[in-house]
């Protein structure tokens, strides 16, 4: 009788422990459940500043593109306000304004940057250098990407390819270039490591954020300009303010364009938004890329046949020059920084293989009569 007893306690207590036990871990799930439900609502906000005029053509859209892809794929829960240039920050300002967390995200060219980062210029584009596929190529699969992480790792921001032009224009000027001697003392908008080769050539190279330059060109503060290409230029009126359009861009044959981003706050998101981020940063770099590759063909026939701009080509002896000038550039360059001679001689080792292949399959197909 007390076995039976004794026995029947033990069972008791037994289903008491269990039932403590399967309470115990209901309230746990129900916690994990309840803190999964807040972490997958939760709302992040972002500012945004770029160094384009709010909602201009092609550059300015890239940013608002990727904004509302990023807002669609996370469902809401991620939501990027876009600045354009001055509404938060200077055009020139974007980069300090990301490397200091006083905004999550900005987008912008690189060359801006090169008075801080002399290496910067590599990742936008440098005389006689890479086509934006080729760009594309080197950066994703070429290791162009891990060098352009490691060099803004000091500054706490992340970089991200963010679109690309395309081949660029030579520019607008108010006097033809005949001969390498028309090249002296003239005064040109023109950014990055061209701004230094136009200066050995003679010519005087002045940084102009895009939103003064139809006012410098007409005005006569400055002889000529480069801006972007037909589809930017025709929308800031630039054929109103010079007479001749010339080609190739040997200055920037090729411009990507650069999200960047605060470090911390990038690491502050979960992996999924980190993951929507990074994708809707590839989507719109090749969305614009796309974009201008139509819009340039259309603007071109306006600018030539509605407006009678007088299109030019860069005389070959002016183009050897330049790229003389670019020689001696870039040779100085990489011996005065280490970080110019590094990247340089991975772009250049993928610039000649990759021109090589083309030599033999895209270039081929384009000229064959």
């Amino acid at each position: 009788m007390r076995e039976s007893l004794v026995a029947t306690v033990m069972r008791k207590i037994v289903v008491m422990i269990a039932a403590v036990v399967a309470l115990a871990g209901l309230v746990a799930c129900e916690e994990q459940d309840s803190s999964a439900v807040k972490e997958q609502k939760a709302h992040v906000e972002w500012k945004l500043v770029t160094s384009w005029p709010k909602g201009f053509p092609g550059l300015g859209y890239a940013s608002d593109y990727f904004a509302e892809q990023v807002q669609r794929l996370s469902a809401g829960r991620m939501v990027i306000t876009v600045y354009g240039a001055g509404e938060l920050v200077p055009s020139f300002d974007v980069f300090n304004a990301v490397s200091k967390g006083t905004v999550q995200m900005g987008h912008s060219a690189a060359y801006y940057w090169q008075d801080k980062i002399p290496a910067a210029p590599f990742f936008a584009s440098i005389p006689f250098g890479m086509t934006a596929q080729e760009m594309n190529a080197w950066l994703h699969f070429g290791g162009g990407l891990e060098l352009w992480q490691e060099l803004y790792e000091p500054y706490g921001v992340i970089p991200m390819a963010g679109g690309n032009t395309g081949a660029q224009m030579g520019g607008w000027f108010n006097t033809q270039i005949n001969q390498v001697s028309d090249l002296k003392g003239l005064k040109m908008r023109l950014p990055g490591y061209g701004a230094e080769v136009l200066k050995r050539a003679g010519g005087i190279p002045v940084s102009l954020p895009g939103g003064e330059l139809f006012t410098a060109l007409e005005t006569g503060a400055i002889d000529a300009t480069e801006w972007v290409g037909p589809y930017n230029d025709l929308a800031f009126g630039l054929h109103n303010a010079a007479k001749y359009y010339y080609y190739p861009a040997w200055h920037e044959p090729g411009t990507n364009m650069e999200f960047l981003i605060n470090k911390e706050a990038f690491a502050s998101l979960p992996d999924d938004l980190k993951a929507i981020v990074t994708i809707a940063a590839r989507a719109a770099n090749q969305n614009m890329l796309d974009e201008y590759t139509v819009r340039n063909v259309n603007a071109l026939n306006v600018l030539q046949h509605e407006h009678g701009v007088i299109l030019k080509a860069f005389p070959k002896p002016v183009l050897a020059h330049l790229r003389l000038m670019n020689t001696q550039v870039m040779t100085e360059l990489s011996k005065q920084y280490p970080s110019v001679a590094k990247i340089n001689d991975s772009y250049q080792r993928f610039l000649s293989s990759v021109r090589e292949y083309g030599r033999v399959t895209d270039n081929a197909d384009v000229n064959i009569d």
